[in-house]
């Protein structure tokens, strides 16, 4: 069974900043994609930024120059360099996580719980 969780959220003032990591376990082959989602109060789930395993990144526009994406392939862990945070930032902060089981098979997707960030004075 694979698990994907998040850690590193926390309170932080305006300004600061904050690291994230997300670490997938269980048996499997490859992670073609990591991503970072953010849901806030309405609920709704933004993208945030993705990376896939050769390097290649992309992010939303809210928060490039400021955030950055990163992965260990050997530990199977991403993370998420979030810097300059701003109070419209707050959110739960989700990892997902693209898994191929086995080689030359079709990946899925696998969701963390999320961990929460505030940005508060």
């Amino acid at each position: 069974q694979v698990q994907v969780v998040e850690s590193g959220g926390g309170l932080v003032q305006p300004g600061g900043s904050l690291r994230l990591s997300c670490s997938a376990s269980g048996n499997f082959y490859n992670i073609p994609t990591i991503a970072w989602y953010r849901q806030g109060p309405g609920n709704y789930r933004e993208f945030i930024a993705a990376m896939v395993s050769g390097g290649g990144s992309n992010y939303a526009d809210s928060v490039k120059g400021r955030f950055s994406i990163s992965r260990d392939n050997a530990k199977n862990t991403g993370y998420l360099q979030m810097n300059n945070l701003k109070p419209e930032d707050t959110a739960v902060y989700i990892c997902k996580v693209n898994i191929r089981k086995t080689a030359g098979r079709p990946s899925s997707d696998y969701w963390g719980q999320g961990t929460q960030v505030t940005v508060s004075s």
